[in-house]
């Protein structure tokens, strides 16, 4: 049966909690606001909604009423009831609110996105890591919608002092997510951003660098991986990477395609630089002498100019610092930029913008950068022989 209001009467919040409990007999109980009790012939009992949407009726369900208390449910009918008095469509609302992902789906949605952005598989791999290790435990089951400021400081609590850098590089890509959510209109804040004053600050006095060779011992370096018993491929690129003050994955990427040997040029395509943009390369004479040298290592089907073991494949990321550490060479690879960078900055008159340049080097200041439109080849052509004389001088 069907609860019907005296006639001449507009009565609101009818039903009780107690009338509810005793209520046995299937039917429509009305409450107010078009909020109805449904009880079924099997004795379930849920909340329905009759509501005019944009001038049709549409019963709405409002869940199980023993899940949903009498004044939960009140509270939904009369925010869906100003809803579509407004001219809103509360069906539309929750259409859109059941499409909310949780922190986790959403990551993942980000991280799919992000994938021409990753300058390798493994970057990719980490980034997506991090937030399973350091951000899921949390909330990562969550409705992104539902995360505050807490649970983000929750997560990076324990780790904001004890990893500093992995804690820094988990902010930021949570961070990420949450801007993504806030362009879905999913969120109108980023709780990664609010939490930055609840937390202490890193002393980066501390923070340790890469480890580098002072620049008079560079050629002394090298002299000893010539000699040392490693792969030719391997000693060929360590020695290319030095000259070229590349990165090491640059230089274990490179192809033959990438290499014009009478201009003389390496061009780094985009994907493969930090700045993800394409990089010309001087090559000194030593490089050109280590390019043909490489020549006889090519393989078949292969346009890797340093080919590693499994053919196919380069060199691992882990060769040339395990030839390093095998030597007794106290740096790392990525150590001879600095070295690079230091010796043209005190033993060289060639300009600032130059030497930064050669590092491939993200102009910062925007002034500076919108004048910037020569990449300054010759010049760099210049400083890179001077450093290889200064290599090959100092053996």
């Amino acid at each position: 049966m069907t609860q019907t209001k005296p006639r001449g009467q507009h009565r609101e919040k009818r039903l009780t909690a107690a009338a509810i409990r005793h209520l046995k007999e299937p039917g429509f109980y009305g409450d107010g606001h078009g909020l109805y009790l449904k009880v079924d012939a099997s004795g379930a009992k849920r909340w329905v909604q009759r509501i005019v949407i944009n001038g049709k009726r549409r019963d709405l369900g409002l869940g199980s009423a023993t899940l949903v208390t009498l004044s939960e449910a009140r509270e939904r009918a009369l925010e869906q009831r100003k809803l579509a008095r407004a001219g809103g469509d509360p069906l539309e609302a929750k259409r859109r609110s059941s499409a909310v992902l949780t922190f986790a789906d959403a990551s993942a949605k980000v991280h799919e996105l992000s994938q021409p952005t990753w300058r390798n598989v493994k970057h990719g791999q980490q980034w997506l890591n991090t937030l399973t290790t350091y951000a899921f435990p949390y909330f990562g089951d969550r409705r992104i919608d539902t995360i505050n400021s807490a649970d983000v400081l929750a997560a990076l609590s324990p780790i904001w002092n004890s990893h500093p850098e992995t804690a820094r590089r988990v902010k930021q890509r949570i961070g990420s997510v949450f801007k993504w959510a806030i362009a879905q209109g999913w969120r109108t804040d980023n709780p990664a951003e609010t939490i930055g004053k609840a937390l202490p600050k890193h002393d980066r006095s501390k923070v340790e660098h890469r480890k580098a060779l002072p620049y008079d011992r560079v050629g002394a370096a090298l002299a000893k991986v010539r000699a040392s018993d490693a792969g030719t491929a391997t000693k060929l690129a360590f020695e290319f990477m030095v000259l070229t003050a590349t990165r090491s994955g640059e230089v274990r990427g490179a192809c033959w395609d990438e290499i014009d040997l009478e201009r003389g040029e390496w061009t780094i395509p985009a994907g493969r630089m930090k700045a993800k943009k394409p990089h010309r390369v001087p090559l000194s004479k030593r490089c050109i002498e280590i390019l043909n040298a490489a020549k006889l290592l090519r393989q078949a089907d292969s346009n890797l100019v340093f080919p590693g073991t499994v053919k196919g494949k380069s060199l691992s990321d882990m060769t040339l610092s395990k030839l390093m550490k095998d030597l007794g060479i106290a740096a790392v690879p990525h150590g001879f930029r600095s070295s690079f960078r230091d010796w043209a900055g005190e033993q060289t008159a060639h300009p600032r913008e130059v030497i930064e340049f050669a590092l491939a080097h993200v102009i910062k200041d925007k002034a500076e950068a919108a004048y910037a439109r020569s990449d300054l080849f010759d010049k760099r052509r210049a400083l890179m022989q001077d450093w290889d004389n200064f290599i090959s001088r100092s053996n």
